[in-house]
């Protein structure tokens, strides 16, 4: 069995400026290569962190792929609900962090010791980084590939900021480096919510695999500690 770490979720902010990735495409279609600079603390991207003083799920109203207000609170009330910010045009660890999402979830329609409404209850939601260009309909687009009952959001990039932040993950406005690379650098952490307490007990970062989530899944579901 796999030791959890446990840290609070002060430590946890102070730690967050050094979980980020940065990740730019080419100003246009085939033009340059992929920009992917990841850094970390050593021991900072430990797979299921259970935190001792879980993060209060964001106040976020965004508009989901089909243009309608989605209140994350309101709409993610008493449900296992795993979140992350990143944005569609990401080259590697967002679509990446997605796909193991998705097929974690898929691998859980398998155990037969959870009930039907039970698997049914989760909630897997996507927050982009990127609102300029990830519109309703460009999310909608890619996450039709990937999942298409994965919850996607966009709005005011400050909305956005402000909610990831209040969970210890930084994300900056995307921006065009020398090259006219767009860059953009966020946290990539996702955090599951137990439907116990709505609070953000566990986090995963990047190393996270379709076997990490496939094992804890099911525990995070009925709110217990993966």
């Amino acid at each position: 069995m796999r030791k959890k770490k446990t840290l609070t979720a002060a430590a946890l902010l102070a730690a967050a400026a050094f979980t980020l990735s940065a990740c730019g495409t080419g100003g246009g279609s085939g033009s340059g290569n992929p920009v992917a600079v990841v850094s970390a603390e050593p021991g900072s991207a430990k797979v299921g962190t259970v935190l001792d003083q879980p993060f209060a799920k964001p106040d976020l109203v965004l508009t989901d792929t089909h243009g309608k207000t989605y209140d994350l609170r309101a709409q993610t009330k008493d449900k296992p609900t795993l979140v992350y910010f990143g944005y569609t045009h990401c080259p590697d660890v967002c679509p990446l962090t997605m796909n193991n999402l998705a097929v974690a979830k898929k691998e859980m329609e398998k155990d037969k010791g959870l009930t039907q409404a039970q698997k049914d209850s989760l909630r897997i939601v996507f927050v982009t980084t990127d609102p300029e260009r990830d519109t309703s309909a460009a999310l909608g687009k890619w996450l039709q590939g990937i999942d298409p009952e994965i919850v996607g959001l966009t709005g005011k990039f400050s909305t956005v900021q402000a909610a990831a932040r209040s969970l210890g993950i930084s994300i900056e406005p995307p921006r065009k480096d020398k090259d006219g690379k767009i860059i953009s650098t966020h946290g990539t952490q996702v955090i599951a919510f137990s439907p116990k307490t709505n609070g953000g007990y566990v986090l995963y970062g990047q190393n996270a695999t379709v076997d990490d989530y496939t094992k804890d899944l099911p525990k995070i579901i009925k709110g217990e500690n993966p």
